[in-house]
């Protein structure tokens, strides 16, 4: 396989090429000031918009996250379009084109973020966007669109604050219930007590789950009063949407590793989260006997084993009457990955059995089915452990989204775009641009309820994302814009 140059001399090529095919290298330094410099100048500004002075967290209707959608706007503004913020927090931007009747084309991605995040995910996608648009703005083409334009910066699709994904995107999508305005919040810092112990000093440390905060009550914190009927009333006429495009992070080392920029995504992987809670005997850590315990946390770690058995080989535990329901693990092949990502007990201190464990479970795979088939034989088997060791356990789903296929007219005009905007990737036919799958929820997911959906993927370092060392080269960043660009001008 023939080395792949970096991007950075691929784009100097391009501009030499480029002023043989016509196009003045004024042009592309104007994009490279608008569509690079800016973008990413800007990325890092909104990266510092936080709750934390310590890292970077913006969580539904924080303080931070109002700061963010006010400079958002005022970007917005800067590309020549309208804005104005919904009963759901969410931040818009429209241009009407040359006809306000034609419909819309939708692009951006979230404001909010993870606890300790880069600045990248979410943020990327709503800045390309700007970016492409206000080049179209200098260039006086943004009128000439022949349909209206809208970039949207969705409030929350990270569901840190409330453990519910999507409020945004999904309010918009018209999917999001009405019972969701009633959810309570969960505090991100734990509160810490000194307690005297008998036979020590120890710390324990107490989970506040809930600030007594609502969705509803956060809204109306910063003057955003919704109800259940103008809920209802956030979701877009179908009629009137032409498609949603979105750009962002790949959060994974595909691209990196074949050495492109920039690649498609063909679809995004269904995901379901369970919550699993564990009861035992609270009891004395040094005078209940091993024989006589009936110890929570020791079953959680069996069942935390038991998951990553299960995923890691299903064909081995899937079964039907006694048989391996090998379509069910074919399906699931290359896709399918389940994590444990938190886990609490109670009381938490270092002499006590606790009397219980509670932990969340993420399963996400391509077929739908296939998951189900996971969750079920993972279902089963924790009773039985649960019931071997005399222990309670309980199951709750907390979150169920199907998988979601990418359109395949709007990829193949977005693939067109990458190609006119940048140019072949590579000399090589073989490495023609990656097509991906997402393993990660995007507010695509939700928005695929309303409209066809395309996404572009942009290379991340080392694949990292949600944490610091997120971290996306300024040319993939001049790239995504560029292509974003060209799929405008197709719209002219």
């Amino acid at each position: 396989m023939p080395s792949i140059p970096h991007l950075s001399v691929s784009l100097l090529l391009l501009l030499v090429t480029a002023c043989a095919n016509g196009f003045s290298e004024e042009k592309k330094l104007l994009h490279s000031e608008i569509l690079k410099d800016e973008a990413v100048a800007r990325l890092f500004e909104l990266g510092k918009v936080s709750d934390s002075e310590e890292f970077l967290e913006r969580t539904f209707q924080s303080a931070a996250s109002v700061r963010a959608g006010s400079l958002i706007r005022r970007w917005m503004e800067d590309a020549g379009l309208q804005t104005w913020v919904d009963q759901m927090g969410n931040v818009h931007g429209r241009h009407e084109g040359l006809n306000p009747r034609e419909k819309a084309l939708l692009m951006g991605s979230h404001l909010d973020t993870v606890i300790d995040a880069g600045v990248f995910d979410g943020a990327l996608g709503i800045i390309t966007a700007l970016s492409a648009l206000k080049v179209l703005k200098i260039k006086g083409m943004l009128g000439n669109l022949k349909r209206p334009v809208e970039v949207i910066a969705f409030s929350d699709e990270e569901g840190v604050r409330f453990q519910s994904t999507f409020l945004g995107s999904a309010a918009i999508a018209g999917v999001l219930p009405v019972s969701t305005l009633q959810v309570h919040d969960k505090r991100s810092v734990s509160l810490t007590e000194e307690v005297s112990l008998i036979e020590s000093q120890n710390r324990l440390t107490i989970y506040d789950t809930s600030s007594g905060v609502t969705v509803q009550g956060s809204l109306r914190m910063n003057s955003i009063d919704i109800s259940e009927e103008n809920l209802l009333q956030l979701k877009y006429d179908p009629e009137s949407v032409y498609g949603y495009v979105e750009v962002h992070i790949e959060q994974g080392p595909v691209l990196e590793n074949v050495g492109l920029p920039l690649g498609l995504v063909k679809g995004i992987a269904g995901q379901t989260r369970l919550k699993v809670t564990v009861k035992g005997t609270q009891g004395h850590a040094g005078t209940v006997p091993m024989k006589m315990r009936r110890d929570p946390m020791a079953g959680a770690a069996e069942l935390i084993v038991l998951l990553e058995s299960l995923c890691n080989q299903p064909e081995s535990f899937l079964s039907y009457d006694g048989q391996c329901a090998a379509s069910a693990a074919q399906s699931l092949a290359g896709s399918l990955v389940c994590t444990v990502g938190e886990i609490s007990t109670w009381p938490s201190a270092s002499n006590v059995i606790p009397g219980q464990v509670t932990f969340t479970v993420d399963i996400r795979a391509m077929d739908d089915l296939g998951r189900e088939a996971i969750i079920y034989e993972f279902s089963n088997r924790i009773h039985q452990i649960c019931d071997k060791r005399s222990v309670l356990c309980f199951v709750e789903r907390k979150h169920d989204a199907d998988a979601v296929a990418c359109d395949a007219e709007l990829s193949s005009k977005l693939r067109s775009a990458v190609y006119a905007a940048v140019g072949p990737l590579s000399d090589d036919e073989l490495l023609d641009m990656p097509v991906l799958m997402s393993g990660a929820g995007h507010d695509a997911m939700a928005m695929s309820h309303l409209t066809k959906v395309a996404m572009l993927f942009v290379r991340c370092r080392s694949g990292i994302s949600h944490s610091p060392a997120e971290h996306v080269l300024n040319d993939d960043v001049w790239a995504a814009g560029m292509a974003l660009l060209e799929f405008l001008e197709s719209l002219v």
